[in-house]
């Protein structure tokens, strides 16, 4: 039987999960990852559902075992439960993953089932209505937690909520967040805000709550253990003793992850991005549009790129960001 070819970058660093954004667009505007007025990319330069489809098959056939898919928010884009079928029926993809926003979950959580999706990622920063307005500046909490629920009912293989934790805005609610995932036996990820795109309505500096400080705050009311198991993302975990549960923590300032980088982010527009925190890309676009169905010249344009995957990120919050691009053009 022949080997899986593999993806390796300079650094030998094997790529073998591809996070697949579909749409910049979101119905929520969470004021750390895009500004209130956004200015969105006109549809046609926005990746057909095809050719993201011929983009995820040639990345299987490169050794990625892992897709997940984002946004901005995945579940507006049109016909998205059909691409989703589709990419779960790819040869090689152990697992198809999606992080979502929950808004749509209460009609579409038994059709991402059905598409063979294996986890969610659900955005949920407070159990506060008024506080989860203020977070997202069009979303309405109730709307997520009926999704949520949804989701629970059609026996994901797991559901992880990731909440992005600001000082003073947040940070007070780590362990209430705890107590609903421990209640419904979901995992949580604790996020430190990653400075991307210019935003408005706080410093990010004097927001930035590291997450040995979120630790310090569960472990007065939590018994935490250290496991050693990942999911191929960048999240520590210690399971919630007592509960089927772990909490995650990614610290992209504190404590990072870089030298285990297993992954790579192809933008909506078609941008095969390197890395978070760096500019370093290649145009994928172009080529699916320049040479249709050329499958092999796809493949050597992404086995190139690899050459170019930097070590690490630098993220300094002191800083205007470097990187202009905001969190929903990123893909998560």
């Amino acid at each position: 039987m022949q080997a899986q070819p593999k993806l390796i970058d300079a650094f030998g660093r094997t790529v073998n999960y591809l996070r697949l954004s579909v749409t910049d667009r979101c119905d929520f505007r969470c004021i750390y990852c895009m500004s209130e007025e956004m200015t969105f990319m006109p549809r046609a330069q926005i990746l057909t559902l095809e050719e993201i489809y011929q983009i995820a098959k040639a990345f299987s056939e490169l050794g990625v075992t892992k897709l997940r898919v984002t946004g901005g928010e995945p579940l507006i884009r049109r016909n998205i439960l059909e691409l989703m079928n589709k990419l779960g029926g790819l040869q090689g993809v152990d697992e198809l993953l999606m992080t979502t926003n929950g808004s749509h979950l209460d009609q579409m959580a038994q059709g991402l089932q059905q598409a063979h999706v294996k986890r969610l990622n659900i955005s949920l920063d407070t159990l506060n209505p008024e506080r989860f307005k203020r977070l997202t500046r069009t979303g309405d909490l109730q709307q997520v937690l009926r999704g949520i629920m949804a989701a629970k009912e059609q026996g994901f293989e797991r559901i992880k909520l990731n909440a992005v934790i600001l000082k003073n805005r947040n940070h007070d609610e780590v362990v209430d967040l705890v107590r609903y995932a421990v209640e419904h036996g979901f995992d949580i990820s604790f996020i430190e805000e990653m400075p991307l795109g210019q935003v408005s309505e706080h410093s990010r500096a004097e927001a930035y709550y590291p997450s040995y400080q979120i630790r310090e705050d569960l472990e007065r009311h939590f018994s935490l253990s250290s496991v050693s198991d990942k999911t191929g993302g960048p999240s520590n975990y210690f399971k919630v003793d007592g509960s089927v549960s772990r909490v995650g923590f990614i610290s992209p300032h504190s404590e990072n992850f870089c030298s285990q980088c297993n992954r790579v982010r192809l933008t909506a527009e078609g941008r095969l991005l390197l890395c978070l925190g760096n500019e370093h890309s290649v145009d994928l676009k172009k080529i699916v549009r320049s040479h249709p169905g050329d499958r092999e010249l796809l493949k050597q344009a992404i086995v190139e790129a690899m050459k170019i995957k930097p070590e690490k990120h630098e993220f300094n919050l002191q800083e205007k960001p470097v990187i202009f691009r905001h969190m929903s053009v990123t893909g998560g």
